[in-house]
């Protein structure tokens, strides 16, 4: 009978090595480091760490289209870098106002490795 773990050495000989683009697509850190460094997600970030904003706000107050503001919020949101902090109600509608949960990010590079740390946003904290 094999052990487990002759199974699993089976399994990875088997399977081609990924390379580091590939690595890099299923690594959350590596996916909130590329969104840090990306200058409209930047601009949307900051632009929300002290007050709640819509989309349109968002869009008119940096000057860029609001399918990219749309689109930047769903990334930022699915990586849990901002949040819906209330809805506002327009006209019948419900709008939703979001709001950054990092006040503040730090890269560093140790041990051939890049270490994300990413601390609340303390205004965010004080409103709830």
């Amino acid at each position: 009978m094999m052990s487990s773990k002759m199974k699993k050495q089976i399994v990875r000989e088997a399977l081609p090595k990924p390379n580091v683009l590939q690595l890099s697509e299923y690594d959350i850190t590596q996916k909130i480091m590329d969104s840090l460094v990306n200058a409209c997600h930047r601009s949307v970030l900051f632009s929300i760490i002290s007050v709640a904003k819509d989309a349109p706000q968002i869009a008119h107050e940096l000057n860029i289209s609001l399918s990219a503001v749309y689109k930047t919020l769903g990334k930022l949101e699915e990586l849990t870098l901002v949040e819906i902090d209330k809805f506002n109600f327009i006209d019948g509608k419900k709008i939703k106002c979001y709001k950054s949960r990092i006040g503040r990010a730090e890269i560093r590079l140790e041990h051939n490795d890049a270490i994300l740390h990413l601390f609340p946003n303390r205004t965010a904290l004080q409103t709830k």
